[in-house]
């Protein structure tokens, strides 16, 4: 009986705290795997090149996008950023779990490639406690976050476009929502679970 693996898209404005949500569902599921994006952005201070991202110079970025290798790319806060095709298919056909943590560009994107994907928005409990996250982290300049507000501003208003809303108020209760939709999601009735069900009943 072929097992059907699950895409999990988490997205939120910068500073929303997919990252930190990503982070605490790996370390707390460790058969749940990570989709590793590419980007041209510079690598920060406490960063590991392939774990939080693949960090490529232009020239690289645009040679695997002309070879088809991201499922989604996208020029996001300054920087290019792309998600590798091959570890998507590999976990639907292996019937694991695999987590993306991407902006609301490529969410939309990788929805209408995997439409079997499951899409979470992360919202922050306010505007100000947004901005307030922001600058706490210290990692850009003042350009880079002025252009990031802005973002977020018109990023935040696209949770429509997603299959579920998560406040991120409260780190553990935020990972513990996410966490339940994952485990009913992959309970749901639909065309993905249907070889399953008819082993069973017929």
């Amino acid at each position: 009986m072929k097992k059907t693996g699950n895409i999990v898209i988490i997205s939120s404005p910068s500073g929303g705290g997919k990252t930190s949500i990503c982070q605490k569902l790996l370390n707390d599921n460790k058969d749940w795997e990570f989709s590793v994006s590419y980007t041209t952005r510079l690598q920060r201070p406490g960063e590991t090149d392939g774990r939080e991202y693949y960090f490529v110079d232009e020239k690289k970025f645009d040679a695997l996008k002309s070879n088809n290798f991201f499922a989604e790319h996208f020029k996001v806060h300054l920087y290019n950023y792309g998600t590798p095709r091959g570890p998507l298919e590999n976990v639907l056909n292996s019937g694991g779990v695999i987590l993306l943590d991407v902006d609301v560009q490529g969410a939309k994107h990788l929805k209408k490639e995997f439409d079997e994907a499951l899409t979470i928005f992360i919202l922050p409990p306010s505007v100000e406690e947004l901005h307030k996250r922001l600058t706490a982290r210290g990692t850009e300049t003042e350009e880079q976050l002025k252009v990031r507000r802005e973002n977020a501003t018109t990023e935040m208003k696209l949770w429509h476009n997603f299959d579920y809303v998560v406040v991120n108020n409260e780190l553990e209760e935020a990972v513990e929502q996410v966490y339940s939709i994952v485990k009913a999601h992959k309970c749901r009735v639909d065309k993905i679970n249907m070889e399953l069900i008819n082993s069973i009943i017929s």
